[in-house]
């Protein structure tokens, strides 16, 4: 991507560097998921799969943090990517100002929380393992930087424009919160059984991904920001965390009615409908 002289957003919080106790989380785009993953491919079951997601935090709330700020040393990598993810928080709250003013409405951006290790959020407590992640309780997206080099290491997505859309998919979670979409699902999800709450899990994550093609498509008519190979970039990282592909990887076959992110062919689908339309009018949610 090219953002030589982009603006870094100002709505960071940096946690890098601060020891929590937090003892539990929520998923996000890589979270429970990549849970499964590493427990399958370690010779774990479906019943040790809901054990280690339950003990990660990505189950339950926790309230206990003890937090103490320790001598900070970050490689020039990482602040390389803390400096990236700055800059698309602002891009994307550039373009989505423009969306929702055309929308009639007001945006108001989210705050990223760079952390490391383990961050308490209002929706609970969270470690690394579960990825990056959205809090519509606090209105913040949560990431520990080191996901990054973790997904390229595990899954061989690599790319910035692919670290771009990991942000620019949390962020869109945000906007499902500002116009309602979000707590609409949830209100569902409540009274649902698991296997059609997952149902709406995936409308949700594919909305995010639609959303995360939106501001690229916009992003790039202002500042022609996608170089060769950056779709492609994307569409990988799609790929290789749809959920088919995720559970096939680790057992040799999937489990259609434990998906709660999409396949890979349902979420590269969205991510580059977004990136080529544009269009606000269309939703995978319904």
């Amino acid at each position: 991507m090219r953002l030589t002289g982009r603006r870094e957003s100002d709505n960071v919080e940096d946690r890098r560097g601060l020891s929590s106790g937090a003892k539990a989380g929520i998923g996000g785009i890589g979270g429970i998921i990549m849970i499964a993953l590493f427990t399958f491919l370690s010779g774990g079951n479906i019943g040790d799969v809901v054990t280690n997601v339950a003990q990660s935090g990505a189950l339950t709330g926790g309230n206990e943090q003890t937090q103490t700020q320790g001598e900070q040393h970050f490689t020039e990598e990482e602040q390389q990517l803390a400096k990236f993810s700055k800059q698309i928080l602002a891009a994307t709250e550039d373009v989505w100002s423009q969306e929702f003013e055309k929308m009639g409405r007001k945006y108001t951006p989210p705050t990223l929380v760079l952390f490391t290790s383990s961050v308490q959020s209002a929706c609970g407590g969270a470690t690394a393992a579960v990825g990056p992640f959205y809090c519509s309780g606090d209105q913040k997206l949560y990431i520990d930087l080191s996901f990054f080099s973790n997904m390229k290491r595990q899954l061989g997505a690599d790319g910035d424009f692919a670290y771009a859309y990991v942000i620019a998919h949390e962020v869109g979670h945000h906007v499902e919160y500002l116009l309602g979409t979000l707590g609409k699902a949830h209100e569902q999800m409540a009274r649902m059984n698991s296997t059609d709450a997952n149902k709406v899990s995936v409308k949700l994550e594919l909305l995010a991904d639609y959303y995360a093609g939106v501001w690229a498509h916009y992003d790039n008519e202002e500042y022609q920001s996608l170089e060769d190979g950056d779709l492609e970039e994307a569409i990988q990282c799609a790929e290789v965390i749809g959920d088919n592909y995720l559970q096939e990887k680790a057992r040799g076959y999937s489990q259609p009615e434990t998906f709660t992110h999409g396949t890979s062919e349902q979420r590269m689908k969205w991510l580059k409908l977004g990136i080529e339309t544009g269009d606000m009018s269309r939703t995978t949610f319904q």
